[in-house]
């Protein structure tokens, strides 16, 4: 028990590496446009990008193996109308090392190898030591010198904008958000818990998409980790949160049937007789009410809510979702995807 009571307690684990992973696979141009603009505006992002992250390992194995740091490869084409490909190493620095330029070389230097040309090396650091800024790596031998200068950013330089960043809709302003604050408030359980329940409420006032919504939410909470005392005040906060923001789509559907479509379903660009219009309007709006209700575990519902063709069907679920204690209890309302759509 008293070990129980004892890890009740106990400060989380500081984990950054696999959240900023996720961060830069799930939102590789914004990390450019939030931290990089000039580079963001010279890549052609139209033709789309590729990582690279298998070559990287097989190149430098050592990548892959420490803690403290994530890397990730890219190729991307540029807007100047060159064709062949630019190859981006990003390297994510969340611990001072003396021997990260003499790492960011050697990466340049074997990629450059392997590719026939200078790839782009960007060092983004995410320590907490404000004097440590390491931008280049120098060297010499009896007259023969080499500088090589890399691309850096610090994290803790957007601590001064900390309220701008609540407001800017990249969603790496709220992920460089939440690793400030993350920093911030070790050994500080309180203040933690507060910083994170503003930054969730602001992700929903950033004007984002839902998924992306969705995203951000995973990577916020694998960054600011809780300890149980305030990870339950938050879930509860969270749960209420979650029924109030529900209201609002339970009433747009309670009128749409009541008036059959006719005066919201314009509104919503329907008209009575579109029945297509009518089960497409039900099923964002049910897939608004499973975001809140359930999470990713209720989005995760959406491929076969979309099975149902039947408009009233769809005017059913809503109310059992209300009620619904778990999105495995949704699940078995719903038809299987292996099955033809229902009418």
């Amino acid at each position: 028990m008293a070990d129980e009571a004892e890890d009740e307690f106990a400060e989380p684990e500081l984990e950054l590496d696999g959240p900023w992973k996720e961060a830069l696979e799930g939102y590789f141009p914004d990390f450019f446009g939030f931290f990089f603009p000039v580079l963001f505006a010279a890549i052609d992002w139209s033709n789309g990008y590729e990582f690279l992250d298998k070559e990287l390992e097989k190149l430098v194995p050592e990548a892959s193996a420490g803690t403290g740091t994530v890397d990730k490869l890219a190729a991307v084409r540029l807007k100047d109308g060159t064709e062949q490909r630019v190859y981006i190493h990003i390297e994510v620095q969340n611990q001072p090392q003396g021997e990260f330029p003499a790492r960011m070389y050697a990466y340049n230097h074997r990629l450059q190898d392997r590719y026939g040309r200078m790839p782009i090396s960007i060092a983004l650091l995410g320590d907490d030591r404000a004097s440590w800024r390491p931008a280049f790596h120098e060297e010499e031998c009896f007259g023969c010198r080499v500088r090589f200068e890399f691309l850096s950013a610090k994290l803790l330089d957007y601590n001064s904008q900390s309220w701008s960043l609540m407001d800017d809709p990249n969603p790496f302003a709220a992920f460089a958000l939440a690793h400030l604050q993350t920093l911030a408030t070790r050994g500080k359980p309180n203040e933690r818990l507060e910083s994170k329940w503003t930054l969730l409420k602001g992700l929903f006032e950033r004007g984002l998409d839902r998924s992306t919504i969705v995203r951000l939410l995973r990577v916020v909470d694998w960054v600011m980790k809780l300890r149980p005392p305030e990870r339950r005040e938050y879930d509860g906060r969270l749960k209420s949160y979650r029924e109030e923001r529900m209201v609002p789509f339970v009433s747009t559907l309670e009128r749409f049937a009541k008036e059959d479509g006719k005066k919201e379903g314009i509104e919503m660009g329907l008209e009575r007789g579109q029945t297509r219009g009518r089960v497409m309007a039900l099923c964002d709006a049910i897939e608004s009410i499973l975001d809140v209700r359930f999470g990713p575990e209720g989005m995760a519902l959406m491929p076969r809510v979309r099975l149902i063709e039947d408009p009233d069907r769809l005017l059913a679920l809503p109310p059992r979702i209300v009620t619904a204690t778990t999105a495995v209890e949704v699940a078995d309302l719903l038809p299987n995807e292996t099955t033809s759509h229902a009418g």
